[in-house]
C-alpha cells in the first residue's frame, strides 16, 4: 500500500491536482470493499458528480461514512439502489425508503452515531487521534459493547476514530494547490471527511490559480486534498420544497 500510494502521489505531482472529470479522478483509486467518507448534510454540500462516478464505477461492498444516505434516487441513495453499499456509518437516515427497506430486510449494515459524535470521530481520524471519551450516549443503546469510564463523577463512552480509504467532498472554490473554500452551510461535514480520508477528491464549482484565494479565507488547506474536479453547474436539489400559494 505504501508503494502504491507513493506512485499515485508521484503521478499526481506530475499532472497537478486537477482532473478532467469525476470518472477519471476516481478510476485508479476506488475498489471493492473500501470505506468512503462522503461530505454533505442531507443534499446540501454533497459531491454530486463524484457520487455518480462512484456509482458508475461499479465498485461494491462499500462502507459509507456520511451524516445521512441522501434520498431515493439522489446522492448516496443512488448507491443504495444499485446495492453497492454494504454498510452505512451515519447519524440521520430518514428521507430514504430504499434505505429503510434494505435495513429492515437485513440487507444493509448500519452503525448509528449521534451527530456530534460522528463529526468528532471523523475529526479525530484526521488528527491521528485513535479514540476519545464522550458523555454523549452513555446509558443508551449507543454505549452497548463499548468501554465506559468515570471522570470527575461523570460517565463517558469510548468512541473510536474514523479513517476512510477515500474521501469525496464538495467545495465552492479551490485553487490549483487544493486549498478549499466552502459556501455557507454547505461546509457541514466536508472538512472533517476530507481530513479523515487517506486520499481526498474534491468537487468544486470554481477553480482559480494558486494564490488567488486570500490565505485568511481558506477553510481547508490543500495538504488534505489530492485531486480536484470541476462541476460548475451542480443540480443542488432540494430535499423538500415547500411553496406558498399566491393569494
Amino acid at each position: 500500500m505504501r508503494i502504491e500510494m507513493s506512485e499515485q502521489s508521484s503521478a499526481a505531482g506530475r499532472r497537478g491536482k486537477q482532473y478532467p472529470d469525476a470518472v477519471t479522478a476516481l478510476a485508479d483509486i476506488v475498489a471493492d470493499g473500501q470505506t468512503f467518507a462522503v461530505g454533505g448534510f442531507g443534499l446540501c454540500g454533497i459531491p454530486e458528480a463524484l457520487i455518480a462516478a462512484l456509482r458508475d464505477s461499479g465498485v461494491k461492498d462499500i462502507t459509507a461514512i456520511s451524516n445521512n444516505a441522501g434520498v431515493d434516487g439522489f446522492g448516496l441513495g443512488q448507491l443504495l439502489e444499485t446495492r453497492q453499499i454494504r454498510k452505512m456509518i451515519s447519524s440521520y437516515v430518514g428521507e430514504n425508503k430504499e434505505f429503510e427497506r434494505q435495513y429492515l430486510g437485513g440487507e444493509l449494515e448500519l452503525e448509528f452515531n449521534p451527530q456530534g459524535t460522528l463529526a468528532e470521530r471523523l475529526r479525530a481520524g484526521g488528527a491521528g487521534i485513535p479514540a476519545f471519551f464522550t458523555a454523549t450516549g452513555y446509558g443508551t443503546i449507543v454505549a452497548e459493547g463499548k468501554e465506559t469510564r468515570e471522570f470527575d463523577g461523570k460517565h463517558y463512552v469510548l468512541e473510536t476514530a474514523l479513517v476512510a480509504d477515500v474521501a469525496l467532498v464538495k467545495a465552492w472554490k479551490a485553487d490549483k494547490a487544493g486549498n478549499l473554500v466552502f459556501r455557507k452551510t454547505a461546509r457541514n461535514f466536508n472538512p472533517a471527511c476530507a481530513m479523515a480520508g487517506k486520499i481526498c477528491v474534491a468537487e468544486v464549482e470554481e477553480l482559480v490559480e494558486t494564490g488567488e484565494i486570500d490565505p485568511d479565507q481558506v477553510h481547508l488547506p490543500g495538504i488534505y486534498v489530492d485531486r480536484i474536479v470541476v462541476n460548475a453547474t451542480p443540480e443542488k436539489r432540494i430535499e423538500q420544497r415547500t411553496v406558498r400559494g399566491v393569494k
